[in-house]
């Protein structure tokens, strides 16, 4: 179940990827939206190609992408796409190469595909619901991917961009059991700890949005660990507000969920 978006999914991300690395090596302009956060025209394309790509098989299912004006007329949607063309714009435009594509499907409310492109990477991650999570490298071979089993001595993951006191206070908390801190930029942050290289990441602020993480949970959840908000519950998706206001925690397993 899920195969042919899936399938989808990931060739509207690697079609998005040319035009994305095109604009990448040639001198861009960078505008301010009215949340303050930047967008280049790296964005706008991708965003425009991956949704038309999207609708052209899928021509019933609604769409909610950082790109596009919201219509909320996805609410009336049994299926939506959720969509960052370029997840960590100011990692673009730094040109550190940590940035990603982010494409996921929900199915009334619940997140049952999620794909993650590392474009500079060469890498792909994706899963579908209760089918385990994987990786495909740039020569199209496949692993499945796990998180770890660590209990102390955790890696925890920072925003290169974001970060608040709140969250290093918290991490200063919880020293006894976080042995290194390591900074990286995007959803790159759920696709390492999807796959064992971290194991923890805070992020308490309230700017994040639906499309910056409704991929990335499908991953890390179906790799075994978990996004959680601060109440212990879990995000809808296909809300009326896709702020993800209450902030979250990324664990490699639900046991190491802490504040």
């Amino acid at each position: 179940m899920y195969e042919k978006e899936l399938d989808a999914m990931i060739k509207a991300a690697k079609n998005a990827e040319f035009e994305i690395k095109r604009i990448y090596a040639e001198p861009f302009d960078v505008e301010i939206k009215s949340d303050n956060s930047p967008v280049t025209k790296a964005d706008k394309a991708a965003d425009a190609m991956i949704r038309a790509s999207l609708a052209s098989i899928f021509p019933d299912y609604g769409f909610l992408t950082e790109e596009s004006v919201d219509t909320k007329e996805r609410l009336t949607k049994k299926r939506i796409f959720i969509v960052d063309p370029v997840d960590g714009t100011k990692e673009f435009v730094s040109k550190n190469d940590e940035f990603t594509t982010n494409i996921a499907l929900a199915e009334d409310n619940e997140v049952v595909v999620g794909v993650i492109n590392i474009p500079m990477k060469g890498m792909v991650y994706y899963a579908i619901k209760g089918q385990g999570a994987f990786k495909m490298d740039e020569a199209g071979n496949v692993t499945k991917i796990h998180t770890s089993d660590k209990d102390d001595n955790l890696i925890c993951f920072v925003s290169r961009s974001f970060m608040t006191e709140t969250e290093k206070d918290c991490i200063n908390r919880h020293l006894d059991k976080i042995e290194k801190v390591d900074t990286i930029g995007a959803a790159i942050k759920f696709c390492h700890i999807a796959e064992g290289k971290g194991d923890i990441s805070f992020r308490f602020s309230s700017n994040t949005k639906e499309w910056d993480t409704a991929a990335g949970e499908c991953i890390l959840r179906e790799a075994g660990g978990d996004m959680i908000k601060p109440d212990g519950s879990h995000y809808k998706y296909n809300r009326e507000d896709p702020y993800n206001r209450d902030g979250y925690v990324l664990v490699n397993k639900k046991s190491n969920f802490m504040l």
